[in-house]
Formats: C-alpha cells, sequence, structure tokens
C-alpha cells in the first residue's frame, strides 16, 4: 500500500500543471492512456524492469537542467545523405528550418495539425501498439506519452519512399521538457527509411509505433548525440505482419541518462525484425536498452545485436527477451549483448530472458563483458601501432557487429566516423 500511495503521489506530482488535450479523433485514444497511466503509476527503482536504472529524473515533477548544445561543436548527423528533413525545436516544429514536407508516395502530417480533426488514418494506430505493448511488462512513461504528447509525426507510406525521412531535434532551453509521439504506416510492399538525430530536450520522453503491412520494409536509424547532461527515455513499438521487414538500430554517444525501449510483435508468417544498438559512455553516464521480441507467427527471425563501451565509472544496462508464443514454429530468435570496459570501475548489468512455447524453434541468447584483450593490443603496439589509436582500432572493431546491422552504407559510414570522432575527444 505504501509503494501504491508513493506512485500516486509521484503521478500527481508529474502531471500537474499538464493539460490533458481532448477533443477529436485523439480525445478517446489520450482518456484511454490517461487510464492506463493512472492504473500503473510511475515507475520507481522496486519495480522488476527498472531495477537497474532509477527513473527518479525521467519521473520528477520538474525537468533536470540540461546545458545548451551548440551544434557548431559536432557536424550534423547524416549531413551527407540526401534525405527530408523535419527539424523541432524544444519539441516544436520548425517549418522555417525543414523541408516541404511532400513526397510521393508519402503523406507526412503534424499531429499539432489533425489532432483536432473527427476522423483520421492514425486513429487505428495512436496509441494502439503502446497499449499492445503494456503487456506483460508495464511502460508508464509510454502511457504518460500517449495522454499529454501534443506534437509528433504521422507518416503513411504507400510506396518506396524517395530518400529517408530525417527527423532532427534540437533544444535551445536549459529546462526544455519536451514529449513527442510519433506514428509510421508502412503499406503493403512499401519501403521507408527514418533517421532521427538530436538531443531534443533537457528531458524527453517519444513513443514511435510502426505498423508495417504485408512485405512492407521499415529501416530506423537514430544518433542520440553529445548534450552529456540530458536525460531520456524513448519507445519503438514495432508490429510486423506477414512477410514484412523492420530494423532499427541506435548509437548512444554520452547521456548522463538514457532508457531505450524497444517492443515488437512477429505478428505474420516469415517476418524479420532487427533491433541493434552501439553505446559509448564516460563517467556519469547511464545506458539502457530494454528489448522485447514477442514471435507468433511461423518461420519468423529477430536479431537482438547490443555492444556497449565503458570507461570512468559509466553504467550499461541490457534486459533484452525472446517470447515465442504456441504455435509459432520455425522460429529463429538471436539475442547477444556485450560490454567492452575500458577500467574497473565501469559495470555492465545484463538481464537476457528466453520464453518458448513452440517446440521447432531455433533461439540463443549470450552476454560477455570484460576488458580490451592484451594479447590483440600488444600485437598491434608491436608493429608501431601507437597506443591510443590501437585501443580504438580494437574498440570500433568490437562495435562493428552491431554497426553491421545496417543495410544503408552510406548511414554506416557516418555512424563509424562519429563513433571514431567520440574516441578522440575521450583519449585522455
Amino acid at each position: 500500500m505504501a509503494v501504491a500511495r508513493a506512485k500516486d503521489v509521484a503521478l500527481a506530482a508529474r502531471i500537474d500543471g499538464l493539460d490533458l488535450p481532448k477533443g477529436g479523433w485523439l480525445g478517446e485514444a489520450r482518456s484511454k492512456a490517461m487510464d492506463r497511466l493512472v492504473a500503473m503509476g510511475l515507475p520507481t527503482k522496486r519495480d522488476e524492469y527498472w531495477r537497474y536504472t532509477n527513473p527518479s529524473s525521467l519521473v520528477s515533477a520538474g525537468a533536470p537542467t540540461s546545458a545548451v548544445f551548440n551544434p557548431d561543436d559536432e557536424t550534423p548527423a547524416f549531413d551527407q545523405i540526401g534525405r527530408l528533413k523535419l527539424v523541432f525545436v524544444d519539441g516544436v516544429f520548425d517549418a522555417s528550418a525543414s523541408d516541404d514536407l511532400a513526397m510521393t508516395g508519402v503523406s507526412i502530417e503534424l499531429l499539432s495539425d489533425v489532432a483536432k480533426t473527427d476522423i483520421h488514418w492514425a486513429r487505428d494506430l495512436y496509441g494502439v501498439l503502446e497499449t499492445r505493448g503494456q503487456s506483460p511488462v508495464e511502460r508508464p512513461l509510454a502511457a504518460l506519452n500517449s495522454a499529454f504528447a501534443t506534437e509528433g509525426v504521422l507518416i503513411r507510406v504507400s510506396a518506396r519512399a524517395a530518400k529517408p525521412i530525417h527527423l532532427i531535434y534540437h533544444s535551445n532551453s536549459v529546462t526544455s521538457d519536451v514529449m513527442l509521439h510519433n506514428c509510421v504506416k508502412v503499406e503493403a510492399g512499401a519501403n521507408v527509411t527514418l533517421l532521427e538525430s538530436g538531443p531534443a530536450a533537457a528531458r524527453f520522453i517519444q513513443v514511435m509505433e510502426v505498423d508495417v503491412a504485408e512485405g512492407g520494409v521499415c529501416h530506423h536509424v537514430r544518433t542520440q548525440g553529445r548534450n552529456h547532461e540530458r536525460c531520456a527515455a524513448t519507445h519503438v513499438f514495432a508490429r510486423l505482419a506477414a512477410k514484412a521487414r523492420f530494423k532499427s538500430f541506435t548509437v548512444t554517444a554520452n547521456g548522463r541518462l538514457t532508457r531505450n525501449e524497444a517492443v515488437v510483435e512477429l505478428i505474420g508468417d516469415d517476418a524479420a525484425a532487427h533491433i541493434a544498438g552501439a553505446a559509448m559512455g564516460d563517467g556519469d553516464f547511464h545506458h539502457d536498452d530494454t528489448v522485447f521480441v514477442t514471435h507468433q507467427g511461423e518461420r519468423c527471425e529477430s536479431r537482438q545485436v547490443f555492444k556497449k563501451v565503458l570507461k570512468n565509472g559509466a553504467i550499461g544496462v541490457f534486459q533484452g527477451k525472446i517470447l515465442v508464443k504456441q504455435g509459432a514454429q520455425k522460429t529463429d530468435g538471436y539475442q547477444i549483448s556485450q560490454c567492452l570496459l575500458l577500467d574497473e570501475d565501469s559495470q555492465f548489468l545484463a538481464k537476457p530472458e528466453l520464453e518458448i512455447y513452440a517446440d521447432d524453434v531455433k533461439c540463443s541468447h549470450g552476454s560477455t563483458s570484460g576488458a580490451i584483450d592484451e594479447t590483440a593490443l600488444y600485437y598491434l603496439r608491436s608493429r608501431g601501432v601507437p597506443l591510443k589509436l590501437a585501443q580504438s582500432l580494437m574498440v570500433l572493431a568490437f562495435l562493428a557487429a552491431a554497426i553491421d546491422e545496417i543495410d544503408d552504407e552510406l548511414i554506416a559510414t557516418d555512424i563509424r566516423e562519429r563513433l571514431q570522432n567520440w574516441l578522440s575527444r575521450h583519449e585522455h
């Protein structure tokens, strides 16, 4: 009772001053999300899936203070790639910095522009996948977002998108507190690449719901960058029909607290989902990847590949589960989480899980942590490679398996360069 009471008090403080938007096609979805949130309460460290990560900065009444990152300090992500840009500043769409939203085969709308209409295609998606993702593990911050987010992007893809769609999140306020909710519907046979980058806010709570119809393809790549004082909780909810493909990759370099959740359902037969990430942290860095993949269709494939490099007391967390439902025969599920600890002060906390109710499956998981291979390091040094360069080469080689999950080589090259720059800045 005491825990429940504390959650109620925390929730009341968190939403004090927030207005629950009403009316339009979103009204009912927001009301239901609020009901879910009240029933769950906000997370605490006593919750099973928050035992390794303290959510206090995410659930506190006010956002933590974060210094504003100067974008001139770093080359913009994906700057060499032709893409359609949508720019948000402290959660507000910046039309002057964005491209024309028109693209053949793709419909792009802002949540704020259509929220008051009576009918919209996103009515069948907004909050729907988030609701499905609340069981068997509660995700109250996602429900908070569904209830109160007033901005986001609604993307409907009916053909092959001519170029990637890039969501760019800037922050100009030291106390910015932003919630964005994006919905992506990929119709049968359509294909789209989504890019995300930028610090977004001092505190950022995000939800992205992705529905991929039969034979559709969605690639998602994001960078979470150098604004070290920020804290963020992101959620990707994806549902895949027969023969659909979904690949998501995230690279995180610094950030005081980051929790990235991915909840994927393979509903149709012969679907495939790959979720991957690379994180590099130095000092007061806490990075949490929490993944839940459900196999329901037959002959489906899933891969979870996560790599972290930590130093000076940084903390990495991985919680990954593969659930194979009864009847999901010929499932191929793979999960690996590995951490390279560059000193004895850093920590890697892992909780890999398999839950299988079908008898004709191939599933595996593994988790390892350790230091740089001294023999390999000696080999490089003996051939004239300077110590710092040798260490950087070994770190990049360690991260390569995660980066290889990116299909587009131009995007993968951009990620590798970003990681190399991070290593150069943190050599001492």
